[in-house]
């Protein structure tokens, strides 16, 4: 595969990138959400390679405590699953590429009480509703010339469960990281990434720091989208 060095290329000049990173927080009352472990620190990564390589890059960032390099990025910060949604779908039909790697909430209460819940000593129950699916929102969006990737955080059948998100969702390329890889995953400074791309090639990656991880990942969405043309 062809390798572009970030320092003297610019091969996404002139194309827009969208990438969403990080958590959403869903709200209970007005002091207790639901969220989970994303520190945005793989999507942040990608942001700074892509704008290394000459893009246009908007990031749309849940609650995280760390920002890019990168001075050049527009960031769009985000608290809800529904923000995130709205803002990705409005700068979608700007871009040339989306890569989707935050950790959306899959759910959200169905009611958020505008009262701080009192503790009784009585359960409670708490009724989720699904949220809604940006990458299959984006994919039915999508025209020809987009590229959207994704991302797959699995713990089992990793493979095939990647293979159903991919197609399901009109991706045309998805990233695989599986939780029984040591060192890849939420809070670790590197990942151990598979690239699954829509001609069913499967490429594998030795652990490597996130910011070598976006590298390999844009490398191969530059490849897809060149050999297109």
């Amino acid at each position: 595969m062809k390798s572009f060095s970030h320092k003297r290329h610019e091969p996404l000049s002139g194309k827009g990138v969208l990438i969403n990173a990080g958590p959403t927080r869903e709200p209970i009352d007005p002091v207790r959400y639901i969220s989970n472990q994303s520190t945005g620190k793989m999507g942040i990564a990608l942001a700074d390679a892509a704008a290394s390589l000459g893009a246009e890059v908007f990031l749309v960032l849940g609650p995280v405590n760390i920002s890019p390099e990168n001075k050049r990025i527009k960031i769009f910060n985000i608290t809800t699953a529904a923000e995130m949604a709205r803002q990705c779908i409005k700068l979608f039909p700007h871009c040339d590429i989306a890569i989707l790697a935050a950790a959306v909430a899959d759910f959200t209460p169905e009611i958020t009480s505008p009262e701080k819940i009192k503790k009784s000593g009585e359960p409670i129950t708490l009724r989720l509703v699904p949220t809604i699916d940006i990458a299959a929102e984006l994919g039915k969006m999508k025209k020809p010339g987009q590229f959207t990737a994704g991302f797959a955080l699995e713990t089992e059948n990793e493979t095939q469960n990647a293979f159903l998100k991919l197609y399901s969702k009109n991706l045309d390329l998805i990233v695989l990281n599986s939780l029984r890889d040591k060192g890849a995953g939420f809070g670790w400074d590197t990942n151990k990434i598979t690239i699954i791309d829509r001609n069913n090639n499967i490429h594998k990656f030795e652990l490597k720091s996130k910011k070598d991880a976006a590298f390999d990942i844009l490398n191969k969405i530059i490849e897809l989208t060149e050999s297109s043309i």
